[in-house]
């Protein structure tokens, strides 16, 4: 089962000290390159480069990083999580009284066993993570606070692949690589994004695929700017995000929210015989759609998710971890992406080539029709009958299985043999 292929593999990336930039991010594509993908090719985008309305931030690497008390007991320790340490923390070795740390301490009252997830990308400042339990352990003494950590001129770090078509037309797949060991929350996206790559790659498609792997936000913003025209291109998008639980599906449309990839997501999640909660990208976007669906890039990006970002009460904290999510909620978000492209590959408009019904039961067992039976045969091909009654070239085939109230995935097959046995034609 892939799933279990890519839950092992996600395990095998959780621990790096990913961030927006830095080796952490740059390590994990590396392996994702030499592991999976050996046609990602790696971008490096200098510290200062200005990026739309954004500046590429100092490159920030972190080595070591403490709370000892005074006796040298470990309080905290960035080895044992790296949600422990405020992302971009800056370098500091001090003592200082328990007053003056809990200026710089981070926890969650609400959720005293989860260690938060903070950030602080663009304001110089140093913090530290800890459980509310374990903060009210904490006793007047003197701490020995110690950050190992560097802010200096480097890059921003981002990987695509690009897989050919016979089309120029574009299906782009974005997913991101900035979070450090959170598992629905980051690593499920870019887990279902490596094999959904391979499987392409494997195939002869009709539309040529891109997949971005960025750090969120300010990675996304640089594959823009760099990519722009190459974006054109694009028909359908679709952001991996929080696909990796066994709960039911979440949708994000686009800001438009009537493209194609809205209605072809809507179509299959609506299909899948599953509750599914459909949220508002004015409202509720949060990810990369934020950047991609924006007015002057105005991408049709959508995001099919099991539990939705800031929606769930793991997600940013350490609970967020490899036991949220599964082998088998990995599997089921790669079936219906698969399923998806499936669709879009084979989404177009037909006509009849006959005048009138056809005489079916003249073209072999796949036509049998036995009159005043309602067997298997028959309903079949009241199904053919239904679906070429709809092939007047108005309509695609994922007009068609909405009219018809069936899942389109389930009729490509029709499709392909009228089309073979000429009963209709492509236009």
């Amino acid at each position: 089962m892939e799933g279990q292929e890519i839950y092992n593999y996600l395990k095998e990336l959780f621990n790096f000290p990913r961030s927006i930039t830095g080796e952490g991010t740059r390590e994990t594509l590396k392996k994702i390159q030499k592991d999976h993908l050996a046609k990602l090719a790696i971008h490096e985008v200098p510290s200062g480069t200005k990026i739309e309305d954004w500046i590429i931030p100092n490159e920030w690497n972190i080595k070591e990083a403490y709370i000892k008390d005074s006796e040298g007991r470990d309080i905290i320790n960035f080895k044992n999580s790296n949600l422990h340490l405020v992302g971009y923390s800056t370098p500091i070795d001090k003592k200082m009284t328990l007053d003056e740390l809990n200026k710089h301490l981070y926890s969650l009252p609400d959720q005293p066993d989860a260690i938060p997830y903070v950030t602080s990308y663009y304001k110089e400042t140093w913090g530290f993570c800890i459980s509310e339990n374990e903060r009210k352990k904490l006793k007047k003494d003197t701490y020995h606070v110690y950050i190992n950590s560097t802010l200096d001129k480097g890059s921003l770090t981002y990987g695509d692949l690009v897989i050919e078509g016979s089309e120029k037309k574009e299906i782009f797949i974005s997913t991101y690589i900035c979070h450090p060991s959170m598992a629905n929350n980051e690593l499920s996206g870019p887990g279902l994004a490596i094999y959904l790559a391979k499987w392409l790659s494997k195939r002869s498609n009709r539309y040529t695929y891109r997949f971005s792997f960025a750090p969120e936000t300010i990675g996304s913003l640089t594959y823009i700017s760099k990519n722009f025209d190459k974006l054109r291109e694009v028909i359908a998008a679709f952001n991996l995000t929080c696909v990796g639980d066994s709960n039911f599906y979440s949708f994000m449309p686009s800001r438009k929210g009537d493209t194609i990839t809205d209605r072809l997501a809507r179509h299959c999640i609506q299909h899948q015989k599953q509750e599914y909660k459909e949220y508002s990208f004015l409202k509720d976007r949060g990810s990369d759609e934020r950047q991609y669906c924006s007015p002057t890039v105005d991408l049709p990006m959508v995001s099919i998710m099991k539990s939705k970002y800031g929606e769930y009460p793991e997600y940013h904290t350490s609970l967020d971890d490899m036991s949220f999510i599964s082998p088998e909620g990995l599997e089921d978000s790669l079936r219906v992406h698969k399923e998806c492209i499936e669709i879009l590959e084979n989404n177009f408009h037909y006509v009849s080539e006959i005048k009138g019904e056809p005489f079916l039961s003249k073209r072999g067992n796949n036509y049998m029709i036995i009159g005043g039976i309602q067997n298997k045969e028959s309903l079949s091909s009241q199904l053919i009958l239904d679906i070429m009654a709809c092939c007047d070239g108005s309509m695609d085939v994922i007009d068609i299985a909405e009219s018809l109230d069936i899942y389109a995935f389930k009729i490509l097959s029709i499709f392909k043999t009228l089309k073979e046995d000429g009963l209709i034609k492509q236009i």
